[in-house]
């Protein structure tokens, strides 16, 4: 009885401990509402011929209501093409079980700012808000990422989902795959 009892501790010990703890950039809550946002997350990096581009995610929660933040960085010595968001814009996850979600972008036309570095290079950073529809929080956090398009105001991007991702940028190891499920209990209520 002794030892099935250590052997359940165990176990129970092992499950609490392999759980990830939520790492938040900001966790406010006050008189006027609540707001968390967890910390970037690496999701995609290209990097060729002297140019490259960055998609970092992070998820908040505003009031009760969970959202996912899509931040792209290029950066280039050449031009760089600028892509827009509008109330049209979308972005498409595709599941390894083949189910494909989509999140709808805020009504918000943006089309990112232009900034000179101090090597000559050109950075373009394109921020955009999209709500999660009405039971895809469910799906997204049962199975992997395999594919995710953009769909901006004049054209569309498609992006393998990797199963990790080591990045030149940071030299730290990313798991862009399993970004939900890991970390959409972060902004669950």
């Amino acid at each position: 009885m002794k030892k099935l009892l250590l052997t359940a501790l165990f176990f129970l010990s092992l499950n609490s401990f392999a759980q990830t703890l939520c790492d938040y950039a900001t966790n406010v809550k006050d008189s006027v509402g609540s707001y968390k946002v967890t910390k970037e997350y690496l999701i995609s990096e290209k990097i060729f011929a002297g140019t490259s581009s960055y998609i970092f995610y992070t998820l908040s929660l505003t009031d009760g209501l969970p959202t996912l933040n899509v931040q792209l960085i290029q950066k280039s010595k050449g031009f760089i093409k600028a892509n827009c968001f509008d109330k049209n814009s979308r972005l498409y996850l595709q599941l390894n079980n083949g189910k494909v979600i989509t999140l709808v972008h805020t009504n918000l036309e943006y089309c990112g700012s232009m900034i000179r570095d101090e090597k000559g290079f050109d950075n373009r950073v394109i921020v955009g808000n999209f709500m999660f529809m009405k039971g895809t929080m469910e799906d997204l956090k049962s199975s992997p990422l395999s594919l995710m398009r953009i769909k901006y105001l004049t054209d569309t991007e498609d992006y393998i989902v990797k199963k990790q991702l080591v990045s030149e940028l940071t030299g730290k190891t990313y798991q862009p795959e399993t970004y939900f499920i890991n970390n959409l209990k972060c902004i669950e209520n």
